[in-house]
């Protein structure tokens, strides 16, 4: 279907070159390996990703070939697709956007070289959902530094970062809460972090960690944008206007701008960095469900029962149909929000629909693979049993699927619920 400024035949070829260098390097059998045996992707594949350019793609690309790479790679191993994701787009985002010429100038290259990993430190144990009250890190200027003290949970690929992304509060007096935030660029070797690695029941090669924060000096230059306005850059809403002019405001005469270069893009601008990672967690449900269903598709073609494919019988002819049509819906609501943010357009209310819609597909498409394969779904032999437990993850985070009809609920105008 098209979208605006869509191009078919180039994005395309975008698409099949992507499942090319994923049928020779995310084989089956190499991405079951990795499920088994890893906890981030092992560093001869993140350099064939970095080779291949996928790194990179933040600049002189449009946000089209963007989606299109990260579902053919979610299909493929949605692993490899979240690790990129949490390691190297939020560290292109924040940078990209916040950051100032020397910080673009160090870090950038590095990114997209894969040389360098990064991680977004925000969720709290007492906050999850309630991102705004559960917040209880602080950074408190001594001198030069801000000191850092707090604990971070669920921080995906913590463990193997470089750097991370950390979100605290500056003001602790503020009258409203959401002036009180600041974005911190900090070495994950500084004393006073540690990290834990937390087991978990799916994407097994893409882990996550808890991070404790005792007494971390973080120099006053690692501060990434304005001092207590980043709660507008993650989330938008009516801080927003107001933390990107003071963004631009501090860089009058400067000379640089506010990430409409390599890494910030208008894409992000657009999006806000927590809807933009709406729309990404939408494309690894996407991925999830594609590759269930594709599964599930070949298989009902060469099961026989009674004489004849199972595909024949109308109850598996109504799943998979069921899930080509929620595939279908989900991906079209995807690049129409996308489409919506390339136009300037309002996107926040479809970036939630998206992860709300993709995730259910993503659950439906598991479940039913699961019961068109029957016992052999329950092996660890085949495919689904790893679908199966990777969609969950999709559900309830980064937002519940519940917590983000409630936010919906408030955009559309009905009274706030929570």
């Amino acid at each position: 279907m098209p979208y605006f400024g869509w191009d078919e035949e180039h994005l395309s070829v975008v698409r099949n070159s992507i499942q090319k260098f994923c049928e020779k390097e995310l084989t089956r059998e190499y991405v079951r390996w990795m499920d088994e045996n890893c906890d981030f992707p092992p560093d001869e594949i993140w350099k064939k990703l970095a080779d291949f350019g996928l790194f990179s793609m933040e600049a002189g690309v449009s946000p089209y070939e963007q989606i299109v790479v990260q579902e053919e790679l979610a299909t493929a191993s949605v692993a490899v697709a979240i690790s990129i994701g949490a390691s190297i787009r939020f560290g292109q985002g924040f940078i990209g956007f916040l950051g100032n010429e020397d910080q673009k100038k160090e870090f950038l290259p590095k990114l997209e070289q894969g040389e360098v990993k990064m991680c977004m430190a925000l969720t709290e144990p007492g906050g999850g959902t309630d991102i705004l009250g559960g917040l209880r890190t602080t950074a408190v200027e001594d001198g030069n530094d801000y000191v850092l003290n707090g604990q971070k949970i669920f921080a995906t690929g913590a463990h193997v970062a470089d750097y991370l992304v950390v979100i605290a509060i500056t003001d602790k007096n503020a009258a409203d809460k959401k002036e009180s935030w600041s974005i911190f660029l900090v070495d994950a070797k500084t004393p006073g972090i540690t990290i834990r690695k937390i087991p978990k029941l799916g994407i097994h090669a893409c882990g996550t960690a808890e991070i404790f924060l005792e007494d971390v000096r973080v120099p006053k230059e690692n501060l990434l944008g304005p001092k207590n306005l980043a709660f507008g850059f993650l989330v938008g809403g009516k801080t927003q206007a107001k933390a990107i002019a003071a963004l631009f405001s501090s860089r009058k005469g400067s000379g640089d701008s506010a990430g409409t270069d390599a890494g910030g893009g208008s894409f992000t601008q657009a999006l806000t960095i927590l809807n933009m990672e709406r729309v990404s967690t939408a494309l690894l449900s996407l991925g999830i469900a594609n590759a269930a269903y594709r599964d599930a598709f070949n298989y009902a073609l060469e099961r026989e029962a009674f004489g004849k494919p199972i595909g024949q019988f109308q109850i598996i002819q109504n799943y998979l149909v069921e899930m080509a049509i929620q595939i279908e819906n989900a991906r079209n609501l995807i690049y129409g929000t996308v489409a919506l943010s390339m136009m300037g357009k309002p996107n926040a209310i479809q970036a939630q629909m998206s992860k709300i819609v993709a995730a259910r597909a993503s659950e439906y498409c598991s479940i039913k693979g699961m019961e068109i394969l029957g016992g052999y779904g329950f092996t660890m032999e085949y495919d689904m049993q790893r679908h199966f437990r990777d969609y969950k993850q999709m559900v309830f985070a980064p937002i519940t699927d519940e917590m983000a009809i409630n936010v919906i609920a408030r955009m559309l105008g009905l009274p706030k619920s929570y």
